[in-house]
């Protein structure tokens, strides 16, 4: 018996069976995925191409990289930068003749009145807070604020060798360095170190009764300030006061518990 091919004269083939035999022989074969692999396995074009990053901050997941943890080099640098500010502005308000808050400030007073070095003043002043930083803060802590203390000392005999200052405007000399001095200590807070002395307590403070460490040395800084009247004229002691203010207002307005999440 013969087949005859299917002609479109003949009843039952309806254009549209024979548009589905036609679709049905010229659709291709599925592609199976590549051996072994299931379908789920294929690679998806549309997924960015990758192009060798290395850098496990960027290609790690989120539960292996924390992103807001310093580097050392990142700590060494912060830590550096923050001391040279923080002696650069004590330099600029020793050259003013003022006065400033904390313990570097107790330093400069005690400096004018008995004439001992800043730099040997500032590191017997902070021996006894050192205490407070091993029981509060820990030893690394500690560790970091006693180098940065020793670093302090050092730049204070550095600065008078490189710059030769006879004199400075005393409002300049007095503003710009309390801001200088309050921008150092932001920078070292944030590394996980201090200048030692009133700032340990000011963060202890902070961190066991919520009270704002820049409000906390303004108060002390007030009592420094006014303790200054017996050395330095009433003048500098307004342009310190002033001084102090703006030094506190730079802790007080950008070092706030949960705004920065940098943590050494």
């Amino acid at each position: 018996m013969t087949h005859e091919p299917l002609d479109e004269s003949r009843p039952g083939t309806t254009p549209a069976a024979r548009a589905d035999d036609v679709t049905t022989a010229s659709s291709p074969a599925p592609e199976s995925s590549p051996a072994g692999l299931p379908d789920a396995a294929t690679p998806d074009a549309a997924a960015p191409a990758r192009h060798g990053i290395d850098d496990p901050a960027l290609t790690g997941s989120i539960e292996t990289v924390d992103t807001t943890k310093h580097t050392l080099a990142e700590n060494v640098m912060g830590v550096v930068t923050g001391v040279f500010l923080a002696s650069f502005g004590l330099f600029l308000l020793k050259a003013s003749g003022a006065v400033s808050g904390g313990t570097a400030g107790l330093a400069l007073l005690t400096s004018y009145a008995t004439g001992w070095t800043f730099g040997v003043l500032f590191v017997l002043v902070n021996v006894p807070f050192f205490a407070l930083a091993v029981w509060k803060k820990g030893w690394p802590f500690t560790l970091r604020t006693i180098l940065t203390v020793v670093m302090l000392s050092a730049f204070s005999y550095l600065h008078p060798l490189v710059f030769d200052i006879d004199a400075v405007n005393p409002v300049y000399g007095t503003l710009a360095g309390n801001l200088l001095v309050g921008v150092g200590l932001l920078i070292l807070f944030r590394h996980g170190a201090s200048l030692g002395g009133i700032n340990i307590l000011a963060l202890v403070l902070q961190e066991r009764a919520g009270l704002r460490a820049g409000y906390v040395q303004m108060g002390f800084d007030v009592l420094i300030v006014l303790a200054s009247l017996t050395v330095v004229s009433p003048w500098i002691v307004l342009l310190s006061a002033l001084g102090a203010v703006v030094l506190n207002l730079v802790l007080a307005m950008n070092h706030k518990a949960g705004r920065y999440v940098g943590h050494t």
